[in-house]
């Protein structure tokens, strides 16, 4: 498998919409085959999906990224796992030992922790307006 890691400064790019470098890592039955640092396009969106694709990746592993963004890469077969923080080389082995959804590697403030309060989905703000039974 080939995933790629949005890099800023030895660690996880905060938003992959503004990254400039990748770290693109292939590996197989657990250990790296092979890591090679690309430099982004920084033209459009679809140029960044495009160089996604032309590189066979098969997982972008990201902080943050915009629906469209998200939706073009998903759009050329890449599967996407957003909103991770973390120096590179912990992300990195993280993913190979399959522990990426810890707590740990979750960008402050997004998804997880706050999903765990929620019912069914829901927030507060439709539960009040009557919306929500």
């Amino acid at each position: 498998m080939k995933a790629a890691f949005a890099v800023h400064n030895g660690r996880l790019a905060p938003v992959f919409d503004t990254a400039r470098k990748l770290c693109v890592v292939e590996a197989e039955g657990g250990r790296i085959i092979s890591e090679k640092m690309y430099g982004l396009s920084e033209e459009s969106p679809f140029r960044r999906a495009e160089q996604l694709a032309a590189l066979h990746i098969d997982l972008l592993v990201c902080g943050a990224i915009s629906r469209m963004l998200q939706n073009l890469i998903e759009a050329y077969g890449v599967k996407l796992k957003p909103f991770i923080a973390g120096e590179l080389s912990e992300v990195i082995q993280a993913w190979l030992a399959g522990t990426l959804d810890h707590e740990h590697f979750m960008m402050p403030g997004c998804c997880g922790r706050r999903r765990r309060g929620r019912r069914d989905g829901t927030g507060r703000r439709r539960r009040r307006q009557g919306k929500i039974f």
